[in-house]
């Protein structure tokens, strides 16, 4: 037992949460820094929300959009990795590529005027956007399972469900996993762009930063976000090994 908390204790990914986390409540007590840094600045501190709550909303719409890119995108990877669907595999990748291909920005832009403001159109942009790596990820995962494996289960006597659920799943996990991780990461950064369309995130302090001149709340929305990309990229890293 002592050990296991000797080894969470010793973990970086433990102390870089831990950091977020200070860093999100404690922003507001670091006034007199950013004020000595930007003497010129009136509100050198970023107070119309509080911190905590952009990030719960920040990762509210990061995690509502990977779980649709998610679903979608290991569907679409195992549905033309199958016999049947081998002759739409060409259709999949040219849409998820084109959804990859288009700015976020764009996607908001055409989205907003039509289903209005808010975090419906960001979760569309970023669904859309977090496609590609998770349909890559899968199709290279279930295509990485050896025929060998396929004929022993066979051999076995599995059904096609058991196969995927015992077989395939497992071995194409940890590729999918990856494909994952790196959708997740791009969508917390992207995210920040949301607040362009009303949505409440770390983005917020950001455009209301370069909106009003403040470079202060940049670099405090900044901060967040990114630290926010290395704890989660480094906590889907310490599941891939698992």
């Amino acid at each position: 037992m002592i050990r296991s908390w000797l080894k969470l204790l010793r973990s970086p990914t433990l102390w870089v949460w831990l950091g977020l986390i200070a860093l999100t409540f404690g922003l507001p007590f670091t006034y007199p820094l950013f004020s000595a840094l930007f003497p010129s600045l009136d509100r050198p501190i970023y107070t119309q929300d509080p911190f905590w709550r952009l990030f719960i909303s920040h990762i509210g719409i990061v995690a509502a959009s990977s779980i649709i890119s998610i679903i979608v995108g290991i569907t679409a990877g195992w549905f033309v990795t199958r016999e049947r669907g081998k002759e739409f595999k060409p259709l999949v990748d040219t849409t998820v590529a084109m959804g990859q291909t288009f700015p976020p920005v764009a996607v908001l832009a055409i989205a907003a005027p039509l289903i209005g403001f808010g975090a419906t159109p960001a979760l569309i942009a970023l669904s859309l956007y977090g496609l590609l790596p998770i349909v890559e990820g899968a199709i290279a995962g279930f295509t990485s399972v050896s025929t060998v494996a396929r004929e022993a289960a066979t051999g076995l006597g599995m059904s096609r469900a058991q196969m995927l659920r015992h077989v395939e799943w497992p071995l194409a996990w940890p590729i999918i996993l990856a494909g994952i991780r790196t959708s997740v990461t791009i969508n917390i950064g992207t995210a920040a762009i949301a607040s362009t369309v009303g949505s409440k995130t770390l983005g917020t302090p950001i455009i209301v930063g370069l909106t009003g001149y403040n470079t202060a709340y940049v670099i405090q929305g900044a901060l967040l976000v990114g630290l926010l990309a290395v704890a989660v990229d480094m906590l889907l890293g310490l599941l891939a090994k698992r």
